[in-house]
């Protein structure tokens, strides 16, 4: 009995010591973890801070591509009823494409040597002073020759002001690019022509959906693209225009 006493009084002993010592194992265990897990968490949150600092350092600093996604709220075509609305962020990546098309029509099939690259990025911007002005219907724009002038005045401090919102480094290559300076005549004249195929895309499309409001402006940008003489354009109309009012399934037969 007393050896089963001892040994009961042993294993309690040990037991007990055994619970301490894990206790006070687990205890700096878990004191360690937890200054580990605290000092990674403030290094994180440290991080975080100085990124959303930084973050909004340069954004007080340089607003002009923040100011750029705001293009898909300008809507175009305000004085005509639309089936489905256009904002100029849609027409601008529409514009950019086909201009980089009749770029590469221009070197393929008439042996120049304008720069599709180029043309496509003053395409894409071309309508960028509208984030500022808004779009101004045609034929308010083509009213008159003073309202024509005061408009370009207009839009070209729209051009100083969103150039503004660059680093010093940027600006003249930005400015450029959005007055156009950034390519020869010969490749100006193919971004308007892609503008106006452009137009003239939504004008069919919303014929295609039953919209008459656009039937006149069709036959009018049908006969501004005549008038260009741009033989990328004419091209263009021959060989893809047609394509446009094709649905899906008959664009992949």
């Amino acid at each position: 009995m007393n050896t089963d006493g001892n040994i009961s009084n042993s294993s309690c002993n040990n037991t007990g010591n055994n619970a301490v010592g894990n206790m006070n194992s687990n205890t700096y265990d878990n004191a360690a973890g937890n200054m580990n897990n605290n000092t990674r968490d403030n290094a994180t949150n440290s991080a975080v801070d100085n990124a959303v600092n930084n973050t909004d350092v340069k954004s007080e600093a340089y607003n002009f591509f923040a100011m750029l996604s705001r293009m898909k709220y300008i809507n175009r075509w305000n004085l005509m009823r639309n089936t489905i609305e256009e904002n100029i962020a849609e027409h601008s990546l529409d514009v950019g494409i086909i201009a980089h098309a009749l770029g590469v029509i221009n070197n393929v099939y008439f042996n120049g040597k304008v720069d599709p690259n180029r043309i496509a990025v003053v395409a894409m911007y071309h309508d960028v002073p509208e984030i500022i002005t808004g779009d101004l219907p045609t034929p308010v724009k083509y009213y008159s020759s003073e309202v024509k002038e005061a408009y370009d005045k207009v839009e070209y401090s729209a051009v100083k002001k969103l150039v503004r919102a660059l680093p010093e480094e940027m600006k003249d290559i930005y400015k450029d690019i959005i007055t156009g300076d950034y390519i020869d005549d010969e490749s100006k004249k193919l971004v308007k022509a892609a503008d106006k195929i452009s137009a003239l895309i939504k004008c069919v499309d919303e014929r295609n959906m039953g919209n008459t409001d656009f039937e006149r402006a069709e036959r009018a940008t049908v006969e501004i693209i005549k008038d260009l003489n741009c033989k990328e354009a004419d091209f263009f109309m021959e060989k893809f225009f047609g394509g446009y009012s094709l649905t899906l399934d008959e664009q992949q037969e």
